[in-house]
């Protein structure tokens, strides 16, 4: 194992290789190339595809069973969400740095405990919020200071999405809240458009429990899931800030997601998959900008070879994400839609819930700080 801020590679590992995973697998290479880094040991259930890896790299098919025989500095979990926290606290206690797949855990007890264990192992925890990375975040907070939109209202952020009946089957977890007695907390707002959460708390200032002073949470569901495919989350911050969220999993076709700072004298819209800022003002054309992005795994990479400063996603900046994800936990069950509100587009696996003009009361809600029921749209009202 090499010592934090050596100039040795970091020793990786890599839980959850498939799917998203690969992802990772691709990143670890990448620095390997590079010379920061060498991918060491890898651990799934499944077993990687023929040629994946070199003869190299160690597989196994659990972190504790890769950890007892291999030495590890950096350890990537892409693993279902209630085995967050069992294995970030593995890994920490075994000396090794982090970088943990959003969301990183179930609850805010979950959330307390497993900072305590960063607090005292000295460890580094890295969530793969990768919007955070975002050069954009800087350059919109520094157009803000400026004042360049007036004093800040609000901020809103919509998505509109589409997942098939195949995305729903793709694993024993997906679309529930609870699996066998554990919480499991899928659902539109935690996982698939969880980005849009954490971005638009970034921008509120609101990243810590204590900026958040209430969360109030409409939620339903078109698909046959547990868990709420389309939804509004509306969080007052402590200064008094509106923060909404107009989030659906059920549109005719996807779009952009993106994140708004609404001023009195403009906007700033931030499309957080692209990069890209486009700022409304009330007197001149809109201006578009693109900005790069800092990675994960390597800015995680760079800090434990030595690097200062602060990571890009560090889990303690994950609390007020964790706040609204422990409303979603304790919350009743979403609302079921009735049938003449949706359509279903497609055949068999690849057939979609698309509810109707959806992306209306998504642009309503964000731009009016409205949920759905308080906008009467059709699916929330017993007609």
């Amino acid at each position: 194992m090499s010592e934090p801020g050596s100039t040795n590679p970091v020793r990786l590992a890599i839980v959850g290789i498939h799917g998203h995973g690969h992802s990772h697998v691709v990143r670890a290479q990448h620095l390997q190339g590079t010379g920061e880094a060498v991918l060491v040991a890898v651990a799934d259930l499944r077993p990687a595809q023929p040629g994946t890896f070199d003869a190299s790299v160690r597989e196994f098919t659990s972190l504790a069973d890769l950890l007892a025989e291999v030495s590890v500095d950096v350890v990537v979990l892409c693993t279902p969400i209630h085995t967050h926290f069992e294995l970030t606290a593995l890994a920490l206690e075994s000396g090794a740095d982090v970088l943990l797949e959003k969301p990183p855990v179930r609850s805010l007890q979950e959330f307390s405990e497993l900072a305590e264990l960063i607090r005292s192992t000295g460890r580094l925890c890295q969530v793969g919020f990768q919007s955070l990375g975002s050069h954009a975040i800087a350059a919109i907070r520094e157009r803000i200071a400026a004042g360049e939109i007036g004093e800040v209202v609000g901020v809103s952020a919509s998505g509109c999405w589409v997942r098939t009946r195949d995305y729903w089957r793709r694993a024993a977890w997906a679309g529930k809240r609870v699996l066998n007695g554990i919480e499991v907390v899928d659902g539109v707002v935690t996982n698939p458009l969880a980005h849009a959460v954490a971005t638009a708390l970034a921008l509120a200032g609101a990243t810590r429990a204590s900026q958040v002073a209430s969360v109030d949470l409409d939620q339903y569901r078109a698909n046959d899931i547990d868990a709420d495919d389309t939804s509004v989350v509306r969080i007052r911050t402590t200064s008094g800030l509106p923060v909404t969220l107009a989030l659906t999993l059920c549109a005719a076709e996807r779009s952009e997601p993106s994140v708004t700072v609404q001023g009195t004298a403009g906007r700033i819209v931030f499309y957080y998959t692209l990069d890209l800022v486009q700022v409304f003002l009330d007197d001149r054309d809109p201006t578009t900008t693109a900005h790069d992005r800092a990675r994960l795994l390597d800015d995680l990479v760079a800090h434990r070879r030595g690097a200062g400063g602060s990571l890009v996603c560090d889990f303690a900046d994950t609390e007020g994400f964790t706040v609204v994800l422990d409303a979603v936990r304790r919350a009743p069950d979403p609302k079921r839609m009735p049938e003449a509100s949706v359509v279903w587009v497609g055949e068999g696996g690849d057939a979609h819930a698309v509810v109707r003009d959806i992306e209306q009361w998504v642009g309503r809600a964000g731009n009016e700080h409205r949920t759905f029921a308080e906008l009467g749209a059709p699916w929330t009202t017993n007609r």
